[in-house]
């Protein structure tokens, strides 16, 4: 029985904090912290009847002394990590400095450089171990579950892997013009940012959004998809061996490209600040006002999600491609715990992760990335809590 600080209030706390609670044999008691009361208030009231204790508190995870403060208080044996990336390493220092393991979905990135590297966070590596806590970064699906599904590849599947395309297809309709489905600014950031791909020990640079092709999806269908970066290919391209060819995939609609396209001709994604009426303004937080909250999006998303890896190598000396992926239904998700699926496969994960912390079962101080730890223990877990993974020969 153990005790959960979960940070953050959106759309994936909320799954985090259902799926904690349905677990009760490992999460006694669960906080849901943010700056926003309300929005902790209105997760915890969601939540069925759970033997799980539930509380909430206000905090500011950009000042590690108010992270700090709330450990003391609580006293977790975790903290999850759920809020914006950009909070990362205070949340990191407070966990540092009283001793409690962490765990976080997406990698740190600094407020003013869209720029996704492991580098800020695996440099407290030894920090960690000293104290003898551990770190546990990107839980959520990709990166997380998407690291995980390599590992058991690599482990259990191949001799050797040669080339790994993360292919992710999000086909839910909300019904509105344009809208994110997580964190509006980190998303926008992400998908406006060069591509990048690993080739050979080389990272290649392409403009965003400017390779693509088609891919026929299990049960979605034929859908169209582009190279862009996600920070997983960095630590899969660091521990696990061998790889020449690391891409990642993401599926946009005609009518998103369009949207996005005009934003950003006139400005409207930009970070820089500009003067407006007497005052700095960030356009792309003023566009992050005008659109949809994506935690509201659940209610009014149909469709599916189908996220996983086509992995190509060799096994007993023949080439073998395969592919490993999970296919995720919004309305599902949204009837079991108020949500939409994209917080839905990014928060099981983190519970997932969490849970297998707690017992032991991935426990070792420093810090580590999902495909570092056995990847079939996590596995079972996602047939269980609601993530359940397909594979087949292509």
């Amino acid at each position: 029985m153990a005790k959960a600080l979960i940070i953050g209030a959106g759309g994936v706390s909320n799954v985090v904090a259902h799926k904690c609670c349905q677990a009760s044999e490992v999460f006694s008691e669960i906080c849901i912290a943010s700056r926003n009361m309300n929005k902790c208030e209105h997760i915890k009231n969601q939540i069925p009847d759970t033997s799980t204790q539930i509380s909430v508190a206000q905090v500011n995870a950009d000042d590690p002394s108010h992270v700090i403060d709330l450990i003391t208080r609580f006293q977790p044996n975790v903290v999850i990590n759920v809020a914006l990336p950009y909070q990362d390493l205070p949340i990191m220092d407070a966990c540092l400095e009283t001793g409690v393991d962490y765990l976080d979905t997406a990698n740190y990135e600094p407020r003013d450089t869209p720029k996704f590297e492991y580098k800020w966070q695996w440099v407290y590596h030894e920090k960690f171990k000293q104290k003898g806590i551990m770190a546990l970064l990107g839980c959520g699906f990709d990166p997380g579950v998407t690291n995980v599904f390599c590992a058991y590849a690599n482990k259990y599947e191949f001799d050797e892997i040669h080339t790994i395309d993360i292919i992710d297809a999000n086909a839910g309709d909300h019904g509105y013009h344009f809208a994110t489905n997580f964190n509006t600014e980190i998303n926008l950031r992400e998908i406006t940012a060069k591509g990048r791909y690993f080739d050979n020990g080389i990272w290649h640079e392409v403009d965003a959004l400017s390779v693509h092709k088609p891919f026929d999806f299990p049960v979605i269908g034929p859908r169209e998809i582009y190279l862009i970066y996600h920070e997983e290919l960095e630590s899969l391209a660091k521990h696990l061996k061998g790889i020449k060819t690391l891409r990642f995939w993401m599926t946009f609609s005609e009518k998103y490209l369009t949207h996005l396209k005009v934003l950003e001709n006139v400005g409207m994604t930009s970070i820089v600040p500009v003067d407006f009426q007497g005052q700095k303004i960030v356009p792309l937080h003023f566009l992050q006002a005008l659109l949809p909250d994506p935690a509201s999006l659940g209610a009014r998303t149909k469709g599916k999600t189908c996220i996983g890896c086509v992995i190509q190598g060799i096994q007993n000396g023949k080439p073998k491609q395969y592919y490993i992926y999970n296919i995720c239904d919004h309305e599902a998700c949204y009837a079991e715990v108020k949500s939409q699926a994209i917080s839905y496969t990014t928060g099981v994960p983190a519970m997932i992760g969490a849970m297998l912390m707690l017992q032991g079962v991935w426990k070792r101080p420093g810090v580590f990335n999902v495909e570092e730890l056995e990847p079939k223990v996590f596995m079972d877990k996602l047939n269980i809590y609601g993530l359940p993974w397909q594979s087949m020969i292509l």
